[in-house]
C-alpha cells in the first residue's frame, strides 16, 4: 500500500458547504475527503471522455479500482496547516482541556493545553471524581478543540478564517438582477497571516495498488481542480501537488508509550488516594481509539456514537473476548451533501463527532499487534473511502498532563 501526500494550496475562495442557516451557507473548517474524492472522479471522467487522450483515465479498470473496488483508494480530510510547513496535522481529543479566560497552547498570553484522559481514569478508578483547574492561575478549563501540529516539540493551533460573500440572483430572461433575491454564501479564505500568505491544506490518498498509486499521482499533477461550489462565479480555484510515499506503521510504539505513562500515572494516584482498592489494571493493556474525523457509526442497524468491543472487533477482524470498553468520550451532529454522479441529495447522516476519544483495555494484546495499523489504515464504521471514520491509536496529546501543559 501507498500513502500519496496531497498539498492543496487555495487560489481562491472556497465554498465548502457544511449546512445551511437561513439564507446563509455555512461552511466548515476543513475540506473533506468526500470532496476531494468527488472532484477526481469527475476529472477522470471528463479526461476519459475526451476521444484523443491516452493517459489512464481512459482505462475503465483503474477508475473501478480506485472509485468502486472493494478495495478503494481511501481520500482523507484536508485539514488546514501553515504554509511551507510539512508536518502532520490531528484532531485535539475531546479530553483535552484549557483555561475558560486564555485558552490556547501556551503563549505569554495563553496558559496552555492539556489532556485528561489518563488522569481521570486513574482518579475515577480510585472512586473520587476528576474535576482539574487551570496550573497558571487556578481557573475553571473547558474543553478545546480544534486541528494542531507540532513542529520541533511545540504545540501549534492551525486553523483558517472565513468570510461571507453576498451575492443577488440574475433573472435569466432578462439577464439582469432579480428583485427580492439576496443571499449569502460562507466561504473559507485564501490567504492567511499578516504576510497574506496562501492557505494550505494537507490530506492524503491510500491506494492498495503501488503502480496506480504513481499512476494516480502523475494525473493528479498534471491536472487543476476547483473544489467546493461556486465553481462558475470564481470559487475554489485550487492548486493541488502529489507526492507517492511508502505507509510508516507504528501504533504498537504508541500503545507500549501510552501503557507506561498510564503505569506511572496510576503510581502517583495510588500514593495520593492510598486506601484504594483499585489495581490499576495490571494485567491489561489499555489503548484509546481518537476519532481524526467524522465517523458513520452502526450497531445492529442502529446508528450509534459508541464503538462497543464487538463492533472493534469486526472492524479489525479480530477475536478477543477479553477486550472492554472502558470510557467514551464522543458528541453527534447531522451531515448531508450532493452526489455529483446521481445530480441527488445524499441522505441525511448521524454522525459521531471528530475527536471523540475511546479507552479500551485487553488481556490479548499479542492479538492486536497488526489489528492496530489496520484499523488506522482502513478506518472504522461506514462510507471510510469518502474520509469518515480516520482514526488513530493512542494519539500522542494524550501523554500532555496537566503539570506541563502545551
Amino acid at each position: 500500500m501507498k500513502r500519496i501526500k496531497l498539498k492543496i494550496t487555495a487560489l481562491s475562495p472556497l465554498a465548502i458547504g457544511q449546512k445551511k442557516a437561513g439564507g446563509v451557507s455555512e461552511a466548515g473548517d476543513y475540506i473533506p475527503g468526500a470532496v476531494i474524492r468527488g472532484t477526481i472522479a469527475s476529472e477522470i471522467l471528463q479526461q476519459a471522455e475526451q476521444p484523443l487522450r491516452t493517459d489512464f483515465s481512459q482505462v475503465e479498470n483503474h477508475f473501478k479500482s480506485l472509485f468502486l473496488g472493494k478495495n478503494a483508494a481511501i481520500f482523507h480530510n484536508a485539514y488546514p496547516t501553515a504554509y511551507n510547513e510539512d508536518a502532520p496535522v490531528w484532531v485535539l481529543p475531546a479530553t483535552a482541556l484549557s483555561s475558560k479566560t486564555k485558552s490556547g497552547f501556551k503563549s505569554a498570553e495563553n496558559h496552555g493545553v492539556f489532556d485528561s484522559l489518563i488522569d481521570r481514569f486513574c482518579a475515577e478508578r480510585c472512586g473520587h471524581p476528576y474535576d482539574p483547574s487551570c496550573p497558571k492561575d487556578g481557573g475553571r478549563v473547558e474543553p478545546y478543540g480544534g486541528f494542531y501540529s507540532t513542529i520541533n516539540g511545540a504545540y501549534e493551533k492551525r486553523s483558517v478564517s472565513k468570510r461571507l460573500l453576498t451575492r443577488v440572483g440574475i433573472n435569466r430572461r432578462r439577464a439582469t438582477a432579480e428583485e427580492q433575491i439576496l443571499y449569502s454564501i460562507e466561504v473559507l479564505n485564501e490567504v492567511q497571516g499578516e504576510k497574506k500568505d496562501p492557505v494550505v491544506y494537507r490530506s492524503a490518498i491510500l491506494v492498495e495498488d503501488n503502480d496506480l498509486a504513481e499512476l494516480l499521482a502523475r494525473f493528479i499533477n498534471a491536472h487543476k481542480f476547483r473544489l467546493g461550489g461556486g465553481a462558475s462565479r470564481g470559487l475554489g480555484k485550487v492548486e493541488i501537488s502529489a507526492e507517492v510515499e511508502g505507509v510508516n506503521l507504528d501504533a504498537g510504539d504508541r500503545v507500549d508509550k501510552f501503557n507506561q505513562k498510564l503505569r506511572d500515572r496510576w503510581e502517583t494516584w495510588a500514593k495520593i488516594f492510598s486506601g484504594s482498592q483499585a489495581d490499576g489494571g495490571k494485567n491489561r493493556t489499555y489503548f484509546s481509539l481518537d476519532l481524526q474525523s467524522d465517523a458513520i457509526l452502526t450497531d445492529q442497524w442502529r446508528r450509534t456514537m459508541v464503538i462497543s468491543p464487538e463492533m472493534l472487533c469486526q472492524f479489525a477482524d479480530v477475536s478477543d473476548p477479553s477486550l472492554n470498553l472502558e470510557v467514551a468520550y464522543s458528541s453527534y451532529d447531522y451531515r448531508s451533501g450532493w452526489n455529483a454522479a446521481w445530480g441527488l441529495m445524499k441522505d441525511m447522516e448521524l454522525i459521531t463527532n471528530k475527536g471523540a476519544v475511546y479507552l479500551f483495555s485487553t488481556e490479548l494484546p499479542d492479538a492486536w499487534q497488526n489489528a492496530w495499523n489496520a484499523v488506522e489504515l482502513k478506518g472504522v464504521g461506514e462510507r471510510t473511502a469518502e474520509g469518515f471514520g480516520q482514526v488513530r491509536i493512542c494519539n500522542d496529546f494524550h501523554l500532555v498532563f496537566r503539570e506541563e501543559p502545551a
